[in-house]
């Protein structure tokens, strides 16, 4: 199968020079033009002057389109572009890789539920492309990543482990295809890192930015080795170069401003997830992230109120979200306010109605009980029980001992909060 010239530039994306915020105009002139272009196409924006309707749109049409949004950081935008395509040539294994590469990285902008959605979404994009065509270096280098994320995102340790091991044997057979794909190189250092094989992990990172220093993937990956090795201030630099080579992909900011956390550099910090929400807010996108990234920042500070603002401002872009709920409570927890954290974690961990809600007038679905939720469940348990709600608090220490029982730490806070009670 032909594959396109355009495709390398989506995989490996050149240097640029430009400031970030240099950047934004003009990202934003993209994305107009290509919305413009894209009501054209579908008939919701009539061209002027043309007597005739317009041709259908192309393969390379929709994939250019795509990878000028992913460029202007509007993923969403990119996923449907790319979607597009493929529904025109559904027989494009490269396209579906290209596809779950987006699609896994598009998740880092979501919180967990929706994350996991995504990644799932990204599994059997690249799952398709496997089947189109097994013997594809891109295609098993790919599949390491999303699989990889997917561990990221895993309810369990056993989960974890097994996406991690899925991770491994897709890189290994990428490089072994093609000993030359650098995507391998930089992905199997990803996994090494999850798999706590720094010695490894630094090898492969160093190699594969050494044969492509402007690549957007070998750069962020090099800098989350460093990052993982407690390298704060050497993984911002190169979390920072990644950003000059995709300067409008928040998640890089987001990446940067929690190394200078990690440092206690909170000005830094908070600098940095301002400037992810103003890329956002220049391409109108309605992003939760940045403004629970800032929460905790004001939360470490002791700016209990001042995370509370920030943490309100993400549940009012997606009321509907547990885990914002959950983010919320633990503040709420965390600043003393007791009374208004038990409503509030209810609706992460049981669900409330709108009714309940006491934060927006919507209906709430709670989250199930796994290593990400955990400390919403235990936070909640214990704040009911020093509140002496225990017909809350030991239904959700029972099932908080029925899952953790092997763990110290967790039955630890449960057994305090069962005295409590009893």
């Amino acid at each position: 199968m032909r594959v396109s010239k355009h495709r390398d530039t989506l995989f490996h994306q050149s240097n640029s020079s430009n400031h970030p915020f240099r950047m934004l105009l003009w990202a934003g002139l993209i994305v107009a033009g290509l919305v413009l272009l894209r009501g054209v196409s579908t008939g919701e924006v009539q061209p002027l002057f043309l007597p005739t309707p317009t041709a259908t749109r192309s393969v390379t049409s929709y994939r250019e389109e795509g990878q000028a949004f992913f460029e202007a950081g509007n993923l969403d935008l990119a996923i449907q572009a790319y979607q597009d395509a493929l529904a025109v040539d559904p027989t494009d294994f490269v396209g579906w890789a290209e596809l779950a590469r987006i699609q896994a990285y598009s998740s880092s902008t979501l919180t967990q539920e929706n994350k996991r959605v995504r990644l799932q979404e990204a599994l059997d994009s690249i799952e398709t492309a496997l089947d189109l065509n097994a013997e594809s270096s891109i295609v098993h280098a790919v599949r390491a990543f999303v699989l990889d994320w997917s561990a990221g995102a895993a309810g369990s340790a056993a989960e974890r482990q097994a996406f991690l091991a899925q991770a491994s044997t897709a890189a290994l057979l990428a490089r072994q295809l093609d000993n030359r794909n650098v995507l391998a190189l930089a992905y199997q250092a990803e996994v090494f890192v999850d798999q706590q094989q720094y010695t490894q992990a630094f090898q492969y990172a160093e190699l594969a930015l050494s044969l492509e220093p402007n690549s957007l993937d070998t750069r962020r990956v090099y800098a989350y080795v460093l990052e993982a090795s407690g390298e704060y201030g050497a993984a911002i630099d190169q979390y920072k170069g990644a950003a000059e080579v995709a300067p409008n992909l928040t998640f890089l900011y987001i990446s940067i401003g929690q190394n200078y956390r990690q440092l206690g550099l909170y000005d830094q910090a908070l600098e940095y997830f301002d400037r992810a929400a103003s890329i956002n807010a220049v391409l109108g996108i309605e992003d939760p992230l940045p403004y629970v990234a800032i929460a905790k920042t004001y939360s470490r500070q002791g700016e209990f109120f001042a995370a509370a603002a920030n943490a309100l401002r993400a549940l009012e872009i997606n009321p509907i979200d547990p885990d914002l709920y959950g983010q919320l409570g633990i503040i709420y927890f965390r600043s003393r306010n007791y009374e208004s954290s038990v409503p509030t974690l209810k609706c992460a961990v049981e669900g409330c109605t709108a009714e309940e809600n006491e934060e927006a007038d919507v209906a709430v679905v709670g989250m199930a009980l796994d290593d990400a939720t955990l400390p919403y469940y235990y936070t909640y348990g214990s704040v009911t029980a020093a509140l002496e709600i225990c017909d809350v608090s030991l239904p959700i220490l029972d099932q908080l001992s029925a899952a953790y029982s092997e763990d110290p730490l967790v039955m630890g806070i449960v057994q305090e909060n069962y005295n409590i009670c009893r």
